[in-house]
């Protein structure tokens, strides 16, 4: 018997200078083996049961969406747009107030505007 298919793959954004910064984000030192493996489980959730709503999942609009995950302490965000068949993961962050901050929606938007371009 075969594995489910992902039905919304995840694909790191990419920038010009070759950057992966959610994928940096998950291997650098501010997060811990068990906060990477929580954030991973969330996506994957994602990736196999697309559409997803909360509390896992939830739309910022514009085409914006946000895996959410709670880490020990604290709360991790990963900012995704869709395109082409993938989630691609534009931001990652930990949350430090109950409302998302508007620069790390400004900057997630930048990145999902240089993917739509990039189509």
């Amino acid at each position: 018997m075969n594995p489910p298919a992902k039905r919304l793959p995840a694909a790191f954004y990419r920038n010009v200078a070759g950057h992966e910064p959610v994928r940096e984000w998950l291997r650098s030192a501010a997060l811990s083996d068990d906060d990477r493996r929580r954030i991973g489980e969330d996506i994957k959730t994602v990736e196999f049961g697309w559409p997803v709503g909360m509390p896992t999942c939830r739309p910022l609009g514009g085409g914006l969406w946000e895996v959410r995950t709670t880490i020990k302490d604290r709360i991790a965000r990963v900012l995704f747009c869709v395109a082409e068949g993938h989630m691609v993961l534009l931001h990652g962050f930990i949350k430090k107030s109950q409302r998302t901050p508007d620069n790390d929606i400004r900057l997630a938007r930048e990145r999902q505007a240089q993917v739509e371009k990039r189509r």
